[in-house]
């Protein structure tokens, strides 16, 4: 008779793969699901009473921004907490390798909190894996390689082409980091230096990543007034590499886009049934972050932050951003106004943080674009913001759509730093309060499928998703009637109620809403 390790008894089962729940008991051996059904009578080292919970698989994050974050908090606390148990990090161009001379520099100049830490314990993606596969910590980690970082390695931070020979190099970083176990490439291309790129060369980089089965993942180029466009080059790019899309975070941002999600979900959803593997993420909330930096024209970020801070220095140069805001309308008025950018992040000036441009700029008696000059050169470019641009009718379209996971966009966060986006701490919580239980706009099966089985499927996790008998024991129990999140941008630092247990390759993380401190987390490795 076979002894089971953890039995959740009594709880509604929700498969992950759409199917509605069913009550049923569940065993686990070791880090497996073995059996599912009645299972009163067997014995079992640690029983879980789930009587009236709901038992899921524990959510993926397809996209995260943890890359290092795990270092620096490997309990993830504000993950874990939201019945999250795998994470995907190296989004929008973004991993911590490949690293060489051309862009190490920058590296510490961006990630300071770690390099002051940790200082720099790899060059090679292969051994930023090897780092992620030695640490302790809570929760699963799944890599993409960013195509900024490969194309710093080679290029630093220029606003050029590559040549046939650059070409190649970078290649071989892409290759090495799918080789090593990367689940495919991503870019970030409103950020430096992905922004330079053509879109010949994502697709030869793209190509890489596909020979290895790997997929592409895009911030795309716009997410305002032309968002179709830059749908239209993400499904270019999959077309011509092979490589199947992830369209990242997908919004409308600024008044004049707002309507525009319904187009961009009726291009993926045409070309996905004519058999292109294109799908999408989002979160479930109106206002994106990023850092301040982003909202400047590109030509000012080219060179990397020292030459960023250097310009901004410069009257005549302040006047020209001017210009080019006034033309493109990135701001007042058109795209963002200054009064929808609030700080979450200043280490130089923590008494701005919470408030927005607008009100700074009148608090510090200057116009708001010198008030963002002033924020940057003195935090060093590294100013983050929440910026409040979307509608919320579009979220609702982009989150109940079938071919949209479920994100954060997020990352592992220390409690009580600075005020960053409450989606850090409750994006899944608030779907299943807002859209399944409140609002009705998602059944409950559906929600945990796009948490679940969808971006499980998407990069290629065949034994996470879904509970099932041979999958791996990654479960979330969560009270359905009472889960919600508790995060708001005023106080975002709040953990969710209602997820009352997490467990990660069948140990338990999570107890009565408590963290264990127990960290079976895993890095895991494409193929």
């Amino acid at each position: 008779m076979t002894r089971y390790d953890i039995v959740i008894r009594g709880g509604y089962v929700l498969d992950g793969a759409g199917a509605p729940p069913m009550r049923k008991d569940v065993g686990i051996v070791g880090d497996t699901i073995v059996k599912i059904g009645d299972l009163s009578n067997v014995e079992a080292e640690k029983i879980i009473r789930a009587d009236g919970l709901f038992v899921a698989p524990g959510f993926i994050d397809i996209h995260n921004h943890s890359d290092l974050g795990v270092f620096l908090v490997p309990t993830a606390d504000n993950y874990i907490r939201q019945g999250v148990t795998t994470i995907v990090v190296g989004n929008c161009g973004s991993s911590p390798a490949p690293l060489t001379d051309n862009n190490i520099d920058a590296f510490k100049e961006m990630r300071k909190e770690f390099y002051e830490k940790f200082g720099i314990p790899w060059r090679s993606f292969s051994e930023y894996l090897d780092k992620l596969e030695e640490l302790k910590k809570s929760i699963n980690v799944a890599t993409l390689v960013g195509h900024g970082t490969v194309r710093s390695a080679v290029l630093g931070f220029e606003n050029r082409p590559p040549t046939e020979k650059e070409l190649s190099e970078m290649k071989s970083f892409v290759e090495e980091a799918m080789k090593a176990g990367a689940f495919g490439l991503s870019t970030g291309l409103i950020y430096i230096p992905s922004a330079f790129a053509s879109l010949e060369e994502i697709v030869e980089l793209a190509k890489v990543a596909a020979r290895y089965g790997g997929i592409y993942a895009t911030h795309m180029r716009n997410e305002g007034n032309l968002l179709i466009d830059a749908v239209i080059e993400a499904l270019t790019i999959g077309i011509r590499s092979g490589a199947p899309v992830e369209i990242s975070h997908l919004k409308a941002s600024g008044i004049p886009a707002w309507g525009n999600v319904k187009k961009a979900l009726a291009l993926i959803e045409d070309y996905a049934r004519r058999g292109f593997d294109v799908s999408a993420d989002a979160y479930p909330y109106t206002a994106s972050s990023t850092g301040l930096e982003a909202l400047l024209p590109k030509w000012i970020r080219e060179g990397g932050r020292r030459k960023l801070i250097e310009r901004l220095k410069d009257p005549e140069i302040i006047e020209r951003i001017r210009r080019d805001l006034e033309r493109s309308g990135v701001m007042e008025g058109r795209y963002i106004e200054w009064h929808q950018v609030v700080i979450a992040l200043s280490e130089t000036h923590p008494e701005v943080v919470g408030k927005d441009l607008a009100e700074i700029s009148r608090e510090w008696n200057l116009d708001p674009l010198r008030a963002t000059a002033k924020l940057l050169i003195d935090d060093e470019g590294g100013t983050f913001v929440v910026i409040h641009a979307m509608n919320e009718n579009d979220v609702k379209e982009v989150v109940k759509h079938p071919l949209v996971a479920i994100s954060t966009d997020g990352s592992i966060r220390e409690f009580g730093k600075g005020k960053p986006h409450p989606r850090n701490y409750g994006t899944y919580p608030r779907v299943l309060a807002k859209y399944v239980r409140e609002e009705k706009i998602i059944s409950l099966p559906e929600a945990i499928r796009k948490m679940t089985s969808l971006p499980a499927r998407k990069i290629g996790l065949w034994d996470r998703g879904i509970i099932r008998p041979g999958m791996k024991a990654d479960i979330t129990i969560f009270n359905f009637y009472t889960v919600k999140d508790t995060a708001t941008y005023e106080d975002p630092h709040s953990y969710p109620q209602g997820i009352e247990y997490v467990i990660v390759n069948g140990v338990v993380v999570i107890e009565e809403g408590r963290h264990t401190g127990a960290t079976p987390g895993r890095l895991l490795r494409k193929g």
